[in-house]
């Protein structure tokens, strides 16, 4: 949601730094997100927030790609002429953006939480540097202990079955989103909007 708000809000609305300020998330795209785990890690060890679920989730938040993504597809898909119609019918920004801009929106908000949630899902990294409880890692992080486990013992068959059944069930919930949330890609909501 973060994501979709910022991106609206660099598309929509002039103000002082805008260009500098997209730059500067235009730039955050290229830093890999390996390159900022440790001094997450120390942000979230001075906040007391390590070894708790808020240390993945807090920097999950807002993704900068995300952010590029909605300003381009907001750009593209709301008319700047229908925002202004609603301005001069009476309607506040909140409404604007709740009843004009979000539903023509939808395919590249469903994108970003897709892409949000694999992203999420998929991330190994980060949940193996904030946790040192083994009951809080997240799928990717047991299965890679289980599978050094399974490297390293002699009785490793049983291991090596576990890790690929793991595996292939750990993949479940996002083969359900995406076909869950397919429906909702379809371009040309705009169409005929405006004439």
């Amino acid at each position: 949601m973060l994501s979709v708000l910022a991106g609206y809000g660099f598309s929509m609305y002039g103000f002082r730094g805008r260009r500098l300020f997209f730059a500067v998330v235009l730039g955050s795209v290229m830093v890999p997100a390996t390159v900022l785990v440790i001094p997450l890690f120390v942000l979230m060890s001075s906040a007391h927030l390590t070894n708790t679920m808020w240390a993945v989730i807090l920097p999950s938040m807002l993704n900068p790609f995300a952010v590029y993504l909605m300003k381009v597809y907001t750009d593209e898909a709301i008319p700047p002429e229908m925002v202004d119609a609603a301005r001069v019918d009476g309607a506040g920004e909140l409404r604007i953006f709740a009843r004009v801009a979000l539903p023509l929106m939808r395919p590249a908000v469903v994108t970003v939480l897709l892409l949000s949630v694999v992203g999420t899902w998929n991330n190994f990294f980060l949940p193996l540097v904030m946790f040192s409880n083994p009951q809080l890692f997240p799928v990717t992080v047991g299965l890679g202990a289980l599978q050094a486990q399974a490297q390293v013992n002699t009785g490793g068959q049983s291991l090596w079955n576990l890790v690929i059944t793991g595996a292939l069930i750990s993949i479940v919930p996002l083969i359900v989103s995406f076909l869950t949330l397919q429906r909702y890609w379809q371009g040309g909501l705009s169409i005929g909007s405006v004439k």
